[in-house]
């Protein structure tokens, strides 16, 4: 029997300044089309997730590809993973330098390795030998993120430092996606620049399977945005999927994941949450989201859902 395919995307979950909503909320939508041109032609869930990704990467509203944060060296450091609910296959790139569009590299490892992970130059030698073309890490620094890090080392020496980790007033902007499909099929993918002078090498929950993002047909698909280390500690993307092939609803089980995570480690970010039927819940804990739904009835998108307390 025929699916009627459903699409979330997420662009961060922090305190989104006044005059930054509008560029958020284009941001998702635009990636929102990107993703359902995709599913209405009967496309896959892992071509659609892909797409909607590569959309926001390249959108310099967000923390991915171009216009990521920068680490304490000014370099721009990318994580992403992109993951198969119907095969449980996945790939993963992590503190790559050298690649626009990481969910690009993530599927190149998806679908040409039996691994299911790659990092720094390793990973770019690999994509680049299955016919990626690498950029210069400069390309993919703009300056914003220049001004921005200077401000944060700034602080930081003279000893106010921003707890950007800690903080949902910081900039938590990365992206991500999950996919149902015409065949039942599901998918997500998470690609992120990680933190502002973040140290080089640091790999946050995004890219990590299960923890910022994971698909399984016989539960669910999740996706993670926000302070990463607590996400990684809880493995809250599985943690949830399980809940929900357990029979719980993504729409109670996204807030019910949220609130896991600020009692046991006070962590903050939002999660977009799918099952196989074409429920999907969308929940943060920050004062703001940027996100974004298509169904074949309708389609949604704020910069807030409904805040877990």
């Amino acid at each position: 029997m025929r699916q009627q395919p459903v699409l979330v995307v997420h662009g961060g979950a922090w305190d989104i300044p006044a005059d930054m909503v509008e560029a958020h909320l284009n941001g998702v939508r635009h990636a929102l089309a990107e993703g359902w041109r995709v599913l209405e032609r009967g496309g896959s869930s892992l071509d659609a997730v892909q797409a909607a990704v590569i959309c926001m990467e390249d959108d310099e509203t967000f923390d991915a590809g171009r216009g990521s944060f920068l680490t304490r060296e000014g370099h721009v450091q990318l994580d992403a993973l992109l993951m198969d609910g119907g095969t449980l296959r996945a790939g993963g790139v992590g503190c790559v330098e050298r690649i626009r569009n990481p969910i690009k590299a993530a599927r190149i490892v998806l679908e040409e390795s039996p691994h299911v992970y790659f990092v720094a130059e390793g990973a770019e030698r690999f994509v680049q030998q299955h016919g990626m073309q690498l950029c210069r890490n400069e390309d993919l620094v703009i300056e914003r993120e220049v001004i921005r890090l200077k401000d944060a080392q700034a602080r930081e020496a003279a000893g106010k430092p921003d707890l950007t980790f800690a903080g949902p007033q910081f900039g938590h902007d990365t992206v991500g996606a999950v996919a149902l499909d015409v065949s039942g099929n599901i998918a997500a993918g998470t690609s992120t620049g990680g933190t502002v002078n973040k140290t080089p090498g640091r790999v946050g929950d995004s890219s990590l399977i299960g923890c910022g993002c994971y698909a399984d047909n016989l539960s669910g698909a999740a996706s993670c945005t926000g302070w990463g280390e607590p996400m990684m500690k809880l493995v809250l993307a599985k943690w949830a999927t399980d809940r929900v092939g357990q029979g719980h609803a993504p729409d109670v089980t996204a807030p019910e994941a949220l609130k896991y995570l600020h009692r046991r480690l006070q962590g903050h970010g939002g999660m977009i949450l799918l099952d196989g039927k074409g429920r999907f819940g969308v929940a943060h804990n920050t004062p703001k989201m940027a996100w974004a739904a298509q169904t074949t009835e309708r389609a949604d998108s704020g910069v807030s859902a409904t805040k877990v307390s």
